[in-house]
């Protein structure tokens, strides 16, 4: 099959060319460019370091982050009404929401020109299923921006049911809110054709069972990845906004550029800093199934260059959630 034309796998060249530049331009450009490259080696060095990656891995699901939508208002019972509690911020806002022990969604009003005396206030809400929030508004003249949180381990799990097993995802609505709000549209549809995974590359000797990075080791191919779409025939897909936490580790879900294709990636991908965002993770116990779908028979093709390996037959998904009375 043709690759999708969003794809960016592995990361693109660094961008070249410039602007004309004199001798004396180029020469603190180089000098720059020294500098920066020594300061990348010590980093690197640092990162390397036993147990530095995993530091790093541990600070980066958001917990500093706290999205919301812009043009949304949540409806649902408050537990904290806005006109008694104002925040300066929708972060602060979120934030105040997690520190309530019934607080699952948030509201805040942040326009100053729009909100008017209203302005800096944050409802806290309590949704009766939070994976299918009450929605009053939504749009470009909604002066409300909402968000969700998803506080116990049950809350905001889907999974991507499959012949080979399922795989429970935890949504990340702090880092990817437009995400989130794509799989509780996608909860709705119940309808999930075309949606499929269509490549799968194995860690082979360049990541360990843990999918450390092996020192000294290419970075694929094979890219220790699963690739599929979550785009659902027949309905139009509307691209997704960067977003997302920025570390690709193993088990993170992310989509390729504004989606729908998406990736679950099998090894820590240190390499691809930012590129990808990142709206969940794998729950571990469920990355057998990654693995075994990752040892379904392939076929090689070369894609810009770059050699794949697509699945010989396409794994169809549907995407499912949790329920009081059903388990994956």
């Amino acid at each position: 099959m043709p690759p999708p034309p969003t794809l960016a796998l592995p990361l693109p060249a660094a961008l070249r060319g410039g602007r004309p530049s004199d001798a004396r331009r180029r020469g603190r450009l180089l000098t720059l460019a020294l500098f920066l490259l020594l300061a990348a080696l010590a980093l690197a060095a640092y990162i390397s370091s036993p147990g530095a990656a995993r530091r790093l891995a541990a600070a980066e699901p958001g917990r500093a982050r706290c999205g919301g939508i812009q043009g949304l208002e949540l409806w649902g019972p408050a537990v904290n009404w806005g006109s008694d509690h104002r925040q300066p911020s929708a972060a602060a806002c979120c934030a105040s929401c997690k520190a309530h022990r019934r607080c699952d969604s948030w509201v805040f009003c942040g326009d100053r020109r729009r909100c008017g005396n209203r302005f800096g206030e944050c409802w806290l809400k309590k949704q009766n299923d939070a994976m299918a929030p009450a929605v009053i508004a939504r749009g470009e003249d909604v002066m409300w921006t909402s968000g969700l949180v998803f506080g116990k381990s049950s809350q905001g799990i889907v999974g991507l049911e499959t012949s080979v097993g399922t795989l429970r995802v935890q949504l990340l609505p702090d880092c990817a809110p437009h995400s989130v709000d794509y799989f509780i549209e996608l909860l709705g549809l119940h309808n999930y054709a075309g949606c499929r995974f269509y490549r799968a590359e194995g860690r082979g000797h360049l990541w360990d069972a843990k999918g450390e990075h092996v020192k000294n080791a290419a970075f694929g191919p094979p890219y220790a990845l699963l690739q599929g779409t979550l785009e659902v025939d027949g309905v139009a897909f509307q691209e997704m906004p960067k977003e997302g936490c920025s570390a690709v580790r193993r088990g993170s879900v992310a989509w390729i550029g504004s989606g729908p294709e998406f990736l679950i990636s099998l090894a820590d991908h240190d390499e691809w800093r930012d590129a990808y965002t990142v709206f969940g993770s794998v729950m571990p116990e469920d990355m057998a199934v990654a693995e075994e779908m990752a040892m379904l028979p392939t076929s090689t093709d070369v894609w810009s260059g770059v050699t794949v390996r697509l699945l010989k037959d396409p794994v169809y998904l549907k995407v499912k959630r949790r329920s009081n009375t059903t388990a994956y």
